[in-house]
C-alpha cells in the first residue's frame, strides 16, 4: 500500500465500520480520528464540544489528521466535519485517497437517531439539523477522489468490497504492496 485511504462523509455513513473491515481485508492499520481525539483528551467528543466548543475540537481534529497522514499508510476514518475544512482536504489530497461514503438522509437518520453521542444533533430538531448538514456538506464531499454509496440494507462486507473495487478501478497502483 502506497497511500492512505481516507474515509469521509456524514455521521452514520459507516466510516468506522467500513474502515475496520478495509483494514482487515487490506492488512493495513486502521485509525479512527475521533477515537484518537477522545483518547488524547481523555473525554468524549460530546464532552469536548460541551467544554471547549466546536472550534477547539476542529483544531484538535486537524492536528490528529495531520499526524496520522504523516505516518505509514493506513485506513483512516474521519469525523463528518473533517473534510469540510480546506486545510484538511489539502492534507488528505497530498497523502491519501479520499473516499466519500454517502447515503441518503433516511439511512443516515436511521443509523444516528438513537445515539446521544452526536453533539451536532443535540438540537430541538435533530432530523432537520442532519438534513441541513447533509445539504451543506454534500457539494464539498463531492470533491472526494471516489464516491461509494452505502444503502441501508448493505452489509459492511458489500460496502467495503465496493470501496476496494472503486479504488482498484481509479487508482490500481494504490493497492500494490511497496
Amino acid at each position: 500500500m502506497r497511500r492512505n485511504i481516507v474515509l469521509i462523509g456524514m455521521m452514520g455513513a459507516g466510516k468506522t465500520a467500513i474502515g475496520t473491515d478495509l483494514s482487515r481485508k487490506l492488512h493495513l492499520p486502521f485509525v479512527d480520528t475521533d477515537a484518537e481525539i477522545e483518547r488524547a483528551a481523555t473525554m468524549s467528543i460530546t464532552e469536548i464540544f460541551a467544554r471547549d466548543g466546536e472550534a477547539f475540537f476542529r483544531a484538535r481534529e486537524s492536528e490528529v489528521l495531520t499526524r496520522v497522514l504523516s505516518g505509514p499508510p493506513c485506513i483512516v476514518s474521519t469525523g463528518g466535519g473533517a473534510w469540510i475544512q480546506p486545510h484538511n482536504r489539502n492534507a488528505i489530497r497530498e497523502r491519501g485517497i479520499s473516499v466519500w461514503l454517502t447515503a441518503d438522509l433516511e439511512t443516515l437518520w436511521h443509523r444516528v437517531k438513537l445515539r446521544p453521542t452526536r453533539p451536532l444533533l443535540q438540537t430541538a430538531d435533530p432530523h432537520g439539523t442532519l438534513a441541513k448538514l447533509l445539504a451543506e456538506r454534500t457539494p464539498i464531499y463531492a470533491e472526494a477522489d471516489i464516491t461509494v454509496f452505502a444503502q441501508r440494507n448493505d452489509t459492511i462486507d458489500e460496502t467495503s468490497n465496493r470501496v476496494i473495487e472503486a479504488i482498484r478501478a481509479k487508482y490500481p497502483e494504490a493497492l500494490e504492496k511497496k
